[in-house]
């Protein structure tokens, strides 16, 4: 039997809910919702971090951020870091250790050719997609963002502008569909397709703008109080306590114009896919590296002075919070795999998988032999994409010891079956969630379990431990 091609989707900033078929009214995704009907919808999928940088570490070595050490945005330009507030943020690598081997190594070890197409944000030109496994790298460089905007000119390190106004998600679609209908097929491929989209600046064609527009004032949400006033940022400085605005509903005309233009350009890779002739022997993995941004963004304060203000562009509820923040809002993700002939259409799996574990499993759909000194972290999801009930893991764990741009504290977190315990690190408070029955984690369990309290917090001292989980000091000047 041939080896699969697989394609992985990561899209930067895309909250739980921001797609049709996690529960959207308002966005548009017909595409993406397709693609949920014709595999499994993982429903409790989380990032390893509320932030991109360490997720896509930990996707791309199998381990979680504290055991490589990226556990922030990369910051090249150290505008930020590190950040301080009562506590003062913990050291931090900006670069994928050569030392790890990439899922893409061992995937082109074992005859894949390896395509990245799209944002990287895993360290300077030493080491980007070309020097961690990938024979292709378009579009993938230090930043974050693309460097003048999503219309070109784009501003990013070794990717070609095109003509004016051309639109940067649908040229990495382009790039991506070029590959699939060049590659000769006498070996698999592996595209990983990690679009800028959905992260701001919020720059979008005018049709798709006025398109929500006109929706969002036919539903009336033009004339609902979209957002509220909510607590001072933890690093603001004293004498400018700037306070964070949260979203209360999905109504921003400008993001859905780009979950919008996005869900088209999925839908054409997947035609391209389809055109190729390769759609039943192609695994289509789609998710996201943090939540939603839902609170008011800051880049950084100087001089008492906060700088770059944006606006939260979506909504995660039910889930609490979003990116930057260690409640589900910031960590619980949209999962979608499609494997014709292994995975039944149309199902739902509610077992927590995280980002480590997408390369065994990967390893394993190939036939290759799996590397557990490198994937320490992760486990193969194999068994629940064959119909599973569930698999052999104790917990799920975050360590997140940086302050978040939209107001979220150091703070780590454990998930074991219903349950998940929080630790923030300002003053080592604990708070319990039972997720099974409050999904927005509004009741704090923690004074009326204490055995499951002193349990989980045991879990999650133990393996910081072993991961060698840096910490937040305390901060002097405060």
């Amino acid at each position: 039997m041939a080896k699969p091609n697989i394609i992985f989707i990561l899209i930067d900033d895309m909250g739980w809910t921001d797609l049709g078929c996690f529960g959207s009214s308002f966005y548009e995704t017909p595409n993406i919702d397709r693609l949920a009907s014709e595999g499994m919808r993982f429903t409790d999928a989380y990032a390893a971090c509320p932030v991109c940088s360490p997720s896509r570490a930990s996707y791309m070595c199998g381990k979680y951020p504290a055991a490589i050490g990226v556990t922030d945005w990369i910051d090249h330009d150290r505008v930020l870091h590190p950040q301080r507030g009562i506590l003062i943020d913990a050291p931090y690598i900006d670069h994928l250790p050569m030392s790890e081997k990439s899922v893409a190594s061992a995937l082109r070890d074992g005859g894949y050719a390896t395509w990245h197409v799209g944002k990287w944000h895993l360290g300077d030109l030493p080491y980007y997609p070309q020097n961690h496994g990938f024979d292709v790298n378009l579009g993938g460089c230090k930043r974050g963002t693309p460097g003048k905007g999503y219309f070109s000119p784009y501003g990013i390190d070794g990717f070609a502008d095109g003509p004016d106004g051309e639109y940067l998600t649908d040229r990495l679609t382009d790039e991506a569909v070029n590959l699939i209908k060049r590659h000769d097929y006498s070996k698999p491929f592996f595209l990983n397709m990690c679009h800028y989209a959905v992260h701001e600046p919020i720059q979008v064609k005018a049709a798709d703008r006025e398109r929500f527009e006109k929706k969002r004032i036919a539903l009336g949400l033009d004339k609902l109080n979209f957002s509220e006033e909510g607590e001072v940022f933890p690093n603001a400085p004293k004498n400018n306590p700037y306070k964070i605005r949260r979203r209360l509903f999905q109504s921003d005309a400008g993001y859905a114009a780009m979950v919008f233009n996005l869900d088209e350009n999925i839908g054409r890779l997947m035609d391209a896919v389809k055109n190729a002739g390769q759609e039943n022997n192609t695994i289509v993995v789609f998710t996201s590296d943090n939540g939603g941004v839902a609170a008011t963004e800051i880049v950084h304060f100087t001089d008492g002075q906060c700088h770059h203000i944006t606006e939260m562009p979506t909504c995660n509820k039910p889930l609490s919070q979003g990116k930057g923040w260690m409640y589900e809002g910031g960590v619980r993700e949209p999962l979608i795999v499609k494997w014709p002939g292994i995975v039944k259409p149309g199902t739902e799996c509610g077992t927590p998988v995280t980002s480590p574990d997408f390369y065994p499993t990967f390893l394993q759909a190939a036939g290759l032999p799996l590397l557990p000194k490198q994937h320490r972290d992760g486990v193969s999801i194999m068994p629940l994409l064959t119909g599973a009930e569930g698999f052999d893991r104790e917990a799920v764990y975050w360590h997140y010891p940086h302050y978040g741009n939209q107001g979220g504290s150091p703070a780590a977190s454990v998930r074991k079956g219903d349950y998940k315990l929080i630790e923030f690190y300002e003053d080592n408070s604990l708070e319990l969630y039972n997720l099974i029955e409050d999904i927005g984690e509004l009741n704090n369990l923690a004074n009326t379990l204490p055995d499951i309290v002193s349990d989980l917090h045991g879990l999650l001292c133990r393996w910081r431990d072993s991961a060698g989980a840096l910490y937040p000091q305390k901060n002097p000047d405060w």
